[in-house]
């Protein structure tokens, strides 16, 4: 049988610890790559939530009706606003955003926000 070369004995090893130092940046960048999905799918619920809201309330729906509605599309924990001037009826939906699957929860959230406006349909 053949013996197969080795390289110097100073490189035995190296795969390990490359591997060992590219491995915390492949996780940090996945938990990024996490946060900015869950960031985007929070910004586009508060927009559906926004809409949903303004249009309920153009139609001459309670603004407590609206709101209600709006609370099934947007994200937990969400503060929904409504307010009418002039014709017009204005949605606004804050929506917290905590770390990914709770991690980084120490290092506190972001909020995103999203308005909507309707013109009021005629009584």
């Amino acid at each position: 049988m053949s013996q197969v070369p080795r390289g110097p004995r100073g490189e035995r090893g190296a795969v390990t610890a490359e591997a060992a130092m590219a491995l915390p940046a492949l996780v940090l960048f996945t938990l990024a790559m996490v946060w900015l999905v869950g960031l985007g799918v929070t910004q586009v619920r508060a927009v559906d939530a926004a809409r949903e809201v303004a249009r309920a309330a153009a139609r001459s729906d309670s603004a407590a009706e609206a709101v209600a509605l709006g609370h099934r599309v947007a994200p937990e924990g969400s503060r929904i606003s409504v307010s009418r001037v002039d014709g017009t009826v204005r949605a606004q939906v804050t929506s917290p955003l905590r770390g990914p699957g709770g991690l980084l929860r120490h290092l506190g959230g972001v909020e995103v926000q999203a308005s909507a406006v309707a013109v009021q349909e005629p009584s």
